[in-house]
């Protein structure tokens, strides 16, 4: 399966460039950015019926310094770029993203010919797994080609990385080989994409996962993750 936007391959693991780009979190700041990753926009398409179907690409912002802060408590005049509001106002910029291996949270749905694992934690409302029924139910008809096509392209939709597959028990995650690349989602989160390890001001780096969604909106219950409240607040951003 390739990327519809990209043309990109899908690959059992990402590779891991050896000066990688970083996201590192300002204790109660923002996101400083360094590695000159790719700073793009990606919207979400839906159909007539309201249902999550693709990812559209839209402009791409100019090349970024080698370091640069994107806004995180979601106050900026200058979004997604932080413009140090964060010290003006009073916003609760606490982590609580479980720190464990997301092994240790996913669970298991074995179907024919493929694998999904869902982690709960890390969703964020976009609902790509919803048509159709549903992914966890597709994942029962999955001895019909097309259905286990489909639902492997549901899946690598999923821009949290909530949802994974694989091809045996025991295997890696098959994924697409996405460049290193931030994608501001109009009214939603970062996309990050690509590996991009994620550091905490102690000195703690995250799971690094292909997919993820770092919150904007400032307001998640599982910062630095995004958990969806930006539907809640109807956040509003570029």
């Amino acid at each position: 399966m390739s990327d519809q936007s990209t043309g990109e391959r899908v690959r059992s693991s990402f590779d891991t460039p050896a000066n990688q780009p970083h996201i590192q979190i300002e204790a109660d700041g923002p996101y400083i950015v360094t590695g000159s990753p790719k700073l793009a926009r990606r919207i979400r398409v839906q159909n007539t019926a309201g249902e999550s179907v693709s990812w559209q690409a839209g402009d791409d912002y100019p090349a970024q310094p080698a370091r640069f802060k994107l806004c995180r408590c979601g106050r900026s005049r200058n979004k997604p770029f932080c413009d140090d509001s964060h010290e003006e106002a009073t916003w609760d910029s606490q982590l609580t993203a479980d720190r464990a291996p997301g092994e240790t949270r996913r669970q298991l749905f074995e179907g024919i010919g493929m694998i999904m694992t869902d982690d709960n934690s890390l969703c964020a409302g976009f609902a790509f797994c919803d048509r159709f029924g549903g992914v966890w139910e597709e994942i029962n008809d999955t001895s019909d080609p097309q259905v286990r096509k489909r639902l492997k392209e549901q899946i690598a939709m999923c821009p949290s990385g909530r949802l994974q597959y694989w091809r045996k028990k025991g295997g890696a995650p098959e994924e697409i080989g996405y460049e290193p690349m931030i994608a501001v989602i109009p009214n939603g989160p970062y996309w990050v994409l690509g590996g991009i390890p994620v550091e905490t001001p102690d000195g703690f780096v995250y799971e690094v996962r292909n997919r993820q969604l770092l919150c904007r909106c400032g307001q998640s219950k599982n910062k630095p993750f995004c958990d969806g409240t930006h539907w809640d607040i109807r956040f509003k951003a570029p």
